[in-house]
């Protein structure tokens, strides 16, 4: 089984066409002829995660995020950056990322976010026109099966994530059922949100100014970049376990998330 078979189906499942303008989703990092001898998934590349892959004898890895998004004028390893690209073609590693392409895919980022929740009738949020005959969008809205009162609500989102903090607007006791959300910065979708309806928006990252005059329209609740998209991993393991079976892969154990909390 040859690495560009598995570069194939990932291609497929979230087509590189879907992604947006400023994003560089796709071949990162090396050549595909190669038969591949493992997959390492992650949500971002760090120079751990490399060393893993090494240590696993692993030839491939596939992240969410890209590692590169701007150009090279140099490759001298000063940054981590760098570093990690320079190691990797010096293992014969292969590099692959599903970024924005996932996020705007059906059973995509966002349509993870809402099987771990529990949500019913998924659709996306905001469609995307743009990506036609392909079928794509910008965050999900769904329904829970049964109404939540909002404070627990929101601890058991703390507890499907493993939040170490839930920032949100003020809990007035408001019954939650339609739930509109959206892995990452999605702070951009709040308005849609609230015309759909939902009773509550879920995302990765909301600036302090976006908080203000929603209160009456919907509950805010932010619960960090890293956080809302960790399951992305998931998505990788189930289409190569399913369509290539012989093929090792496996989730990295490193922690790549930069932020800590105390």
């Amino acid at each position: 089984m040859k690495i560009k078979d598995i570069v194939c189906a990932l291609g497929q499942f979230a087509p590189l066409p879907l992604q947006d303008s400023f994003d560089n989703a796709g071949l990162q990092v090396g050549l595909t002829e190669a038969e591949v001898t493992g997959a390492l998934l992650c949500l971002d590349v760090t120079e751990a995660v490399v060393d893993e892959a090494i240590a696993l004898g692993y030839n491939l890895i596939v992240s969410h995020h890209p590692l590169i998004f701007r150009g090279f004028k140099s490759l001298t390893g000063a940054n981590y950056v760098e570093r990690c690209v320079m190691k990797a073609i010096k293992h014969d590693i292969v590099v692959y990322s599903a970024h924005t392409n996932l996020d705007n895919a059906v059973n995509g980022v966002n349509y993870k976010m809402a099987e771990k929740i529990g949500l019913q009738n998924i659709s996306f949020l905001e469609s995307k026109t743009d990506c036609e005959p392909l079928q794509a969008g910008a965050g999900v809205v769904g329904v829970l099966p049964k109404a939540e009162k909002d404070r627990p609500f929101l601890q058991r989102i703390k507890q499907i994530f493993h939040v170490g903090c839930v920032k949100h607007t003020a809990l007035n006791g408001r019954m939650i059922q339609k739930v509109a959300l959206c892995g990452g910065a999605g702070a951009f979708l709040i308005e849609e949100a609230i015309e759909t309806g939902a009773d509550v928006f879920i995302t990765g990252e909301i600036k302090y100014h976006d908080y203000f005059g929603h209160g009456d329209d919907i509950l805010l609740a932010e619960i960090g970049h890293y956080e809302s998209e960790q399951y992305t991993k998931e998505i990788f393991q189930q289409l190569i376990r399913e369509q290539f079976p012989e093929v090792p892969v496996r989730m990295t154990e490193v922690n790549t998330n930069p932020i800590n909390y105390l």
